[in-house]
């Protein structure tokens, strides 16, 4: 079976319902490591081995999180920086994680209706994943589409729990391509 690295990124996660819950229901799944960033490094002082040993270890690589400024928190950002540095995830001789799979899960507190031409933030969701996306490219990367959570603030426990058995749904559809992708 695949291996699944999680890098788990919210600057308050005890107040998240959502993300919270995706965390528990990947971590529960047999071969996945979390690696909760704001616990491991509350002063943004990265072990950069530790989190590229744990990188080369992995097939899929999920970056957990919620949306930031349409992007990922601070501290997701400062892990992309340090430890996917030139010349060991991407350059020439950048060569670490090609091949592997990135997947970003997120929660939005915006709902699906906010991220229309009308709505609060007036562009589609998919406009703000390409940062994301190409992040894992330019380091050799396949991407798969983001498992989006909508309306985190205001979701109830059973749209919550229906969105963690929809990530077990994609999760497995994912290992299973990676795993003929191996044979």
């Amino acid at each position: 079976m695949p291996q699944t690295l999680v890098i788990h990124a919210h600057p308050r996660a005890s107040a998240s319902l959502v993300t919270q819950a995706l965390r528990r229901t990947l971590e529960a799944q047999p071969d996945t490591t979390v690696r909760a960033l704001y616990d491991l490094y509350p002063d943004f002082d990265i072990d950069i081995a530790a989190e590229r040993t744990a990188l080369l270890e992995a097939d899929l690589v999920v970056w957990l999180s919620p949306v930031h400024w349409y992007s990922v928190p601070a501290l997701m950002k400062h892990w992309f920086e340090q430890v996917l540095g030139y010349g060991w995830a991407y350059g020439p001789e950048g060569q670490a994680l090609r091949g592997k799979t990135a997947w970003w899960v997120t929660s939005a507190g915006g709902l699906l209706s906010d991220y229309t031409p009308g709505g609060a933030h007036g562009r589609p969701f998919a406009d703000f994943v390409a940062p994301i996306e190409h992040t894992a490219r330019f380091c050799g990367m396949h991407w798969l589409e983001p498992y989006v959570v909508h309306g985190g603030h205001a979701n109830s426990h059973a749209e919550v729990s229906a969105s963690c058995g929809g990530l077990l749904q994609r999760l497995s559809q994912a290992q299973i391509a990676l795993g003929e992708g191996a044979a």
